[in-house]
């Protein structure tokens, strides 16, 4: 099929009517109703925190060695991980509407006292899922941190002067990321059990066909996808 390529007909590789019914499954667990997986019944719990859920792919035909790497960034239209951390390296107006609307912040100086320890760096580095600069300190963050952002793939996200510092934290939460390593298998928080059911389906959807455009053979190099929350089971929505 010469139209395979296209994100929008590759749509139709995946049955609308699987991810509804998985999703359904997975908001009933969660909610602490029994649901049945594998044919068995399984008692669901409601949990005190917003559970993910996570697209998980399996990949075949693909060569991590040899074939090429893939990686590619894509925004959502609804948040799938609202209670994502944080932390904008900012200048003086920057870090001061950081502070405003109660988001982490360092200034350059704060950077400087790190001292290029690497130890320190990468514990930085681990603490937030992201983060965002101002355009004008951008430069500076390989000289202040040297690779340790890059390393762990979370390289700042750019904020021009005069940008809506809320909108643009918005939009690094709701982007997701594919970014394929040295094995066959990914998983990307792509909703939330506290979205509603077609927002989810919509979120899932959008992610794997994603995805689908993002690999050599498109979904030719899909193997099984599956979605699941946090702390329920696995459901299979791609065979």
């Amino acid at each position: 099929e010469r139209h395979r390529r296209e994100t929008r007909v590759a749509m139709s590789k995946l049955n609308q009517e699987i991810i509804s019914q998985a999703v359904e499954k997975i908001l009933a667990f969660s909610a602490g109703e029994e649901v049945q997986h594998e044919g068995k019944p399984k008692q669901g719990k409601k949990r005190k925190f917003v559970e993910s859920i996570d697209l998980q792919i399996a990949l075949k035909n693909y060569d991590p060695q040899r074939d090429k790497r893939f990686s590619g960034t894509f925004k959502l239209p609804e948040v799938p991980r609202p209670n994502m951390k944080v932390c904008v390296i900012g200048n003086a107006v920057h870090c001061e509407e950081a502070e405003r609307i109660g988001v982490d912040k360092m200034s350059v100086d704060d950077l400087k006292k790190f001292n290029k320890n690497k130890k320190i760096i990468k514990k930085f580095a681990k603490k937030y899922d992201a983060f965002l600069s101002s355009d004008n300190l951008i430069k500076q963050i390989p000289r202040l941190l040297g690779p340790g952002l890059t390393k762990a793939g979370k390289f700042p996200t750019l904020v021009e002067s005069g940008a809506d510092l809320t909108e643009k934290i918005e939009g690094v939460k709701a982007t997701i990321k594919f970014q394929m390593k040295k094995v066959m298998c990914l998983n990307v928080a792509v909703a939330n059990v506290g979205m509603t059911k077609e927002a989810i389906c919509m979120n899932i959807a959008l992610s794997a066909n994603f995805l689908a455009s993002l690999l050599k053979k498109n979904w030719q190099n899909i193997k099984v996808l599956y979605i699941k929350s946090t702390m329920g089971p696995p459901t299979q929505i791609f065979f």
